[in-house]
């Protein structure tokens, strides 16, 4: 009998009938639970049942509980569609790619905003120059901040004065979210969510108030990134969440003087990853400090031309042809 067999023992009768999946990863147990029909009431007791059961239990120190539901649309215009940008850890450049993605779906005609739901280590008004921005709000929504590059964003870096930490607990970190996403986006048919690093809270709070449309999962090529991204993965596939595909990151630098080119952090592990997971490999995008150098100018690098360009052009291409061959 397996750790998960043992937990799902434990759970209630009337809360097993309703669990979708359970994993225990590193004294962590995920659990995702189908709520549809239930009131906010009987989804509150819910959850306080089945963390009052698994919290004692044998190799169990944290417990994380999800409620899924069918959000009911209401008269309001919908939210436009969501697209997650993931991955397992941080340095991964995730924020970067998210940026950039936006900025070249935008050249194409594309309506796309940006959510960055890294609340503790908010990185978009800078890659976007508009640190001092700040966002206006009417009808008790916030309405967006408009950068250079034609993309609205929302941050906790608008929100907050620059540098100062962000001390809160998860419930806070996931209503902060619902008000960045919940937010009046006007035209936007496109999101594009910067979740923060891992799989915690916010990226709980992602799956069960706002599902995302499709992921995408970024990492660089070495074995420690992929094995985290390979959990950023699992945790969209048991929220019955689609991976559109994973991007390589740093993947291969070309010397400026001779133009040879290197690969300190490997090469091709992120498409073998994608061909053993069975989803899209979206694209390589190269370590060169034309990129670096742009990002921390606020100039994603996808609104001028070059090779680093050309990169997040391609990925965003096949995310384009995603979104059209996924319209609902």
């Amino acid at each position: 009998m397996t750790d998960e067999d043992r937990l799902r023992q434990r759970i209630p009768a009337a809360a097993l009938e309703r669990l979708q999946s359970l994993r225990l990863a590193d004294g962590v147990a995920t659990l995702i639970f189908d709520a549809g029909g239930l009131d906010s009431l009987a989804r509150d007791r819910m959850e306080v049942a089945v963390r009052d059961t698994l919290r004692d239990a044998e190799g169990v120190s944290e417990v994380r509980v999800a409620m899924m539901a069918d959000r009911q649309e209401p008269a309001a215009p919908r939210l436009p569609r969501i697209v997650a940008i993931g991955s397992g850890k941080g340095g991964v450049g995730k924020s970067t790619l998210t940026a950039n993605l936006a900025v070249a779906l935008a050249r194409e005609g594309r309506k796309v905003g940006i959510v960055d739901a890294d609340i503790y280590g908010p990185s978009q008004p800078k890659l976007l120059a508009n640190e001092e921005d700040r966002p206006r709000a009417a009808d008790n929504k916030l309405i967006p901040v408009p950068s250079k590059a034609g993309v609205p964003v929302l941050s906790m870096g608008h929100l907050v004065d620059p540098g100062r930490a962000i001390a809160w607990r998860g419930p806070m970190a996931g209503n902060a979210l619902g008000q960045l996403i919940d937010a009046d986006w006007g035209d936007v048919e496109t999101l594009l969510v910067d979740l923060p690093p891992g799989t915690g809270d916010i990226q709980l709070t992602m799956l069960q108030r706002f599902r995302p449309a499709g992921a995408i999962i970024v990492s660089t090529p070495q074995d420690l990134s992929l094995i985290d991204a390979a959990r950023a993965m699992q945790l969209f596939e048991q929220g019955q969440v689609p991976i559109i595909g994973m991007v390589e990151n740093m993947a291969g630098y070309a010397c400026p003087h001779c133009g040879e080119v290197s690969d300190p952090f490997g090469e091709g592990g992120v498409e073998a990853a994608a061909a053993q997971k069975g989803v899209a490999f979206l694209g390589r995008i190269p370590l060169e400090l034309g990129i670096r150098l742009a990002s921390d100018a606020g100039q994603p690098p996808a609104a001028g031309e070059g090779a680093g360009a050309e990169a997040f052009r391609a990925v965003a291409r096949k995310l384009g042809e995603w979104l059209d061959s996924h319209p609902g």
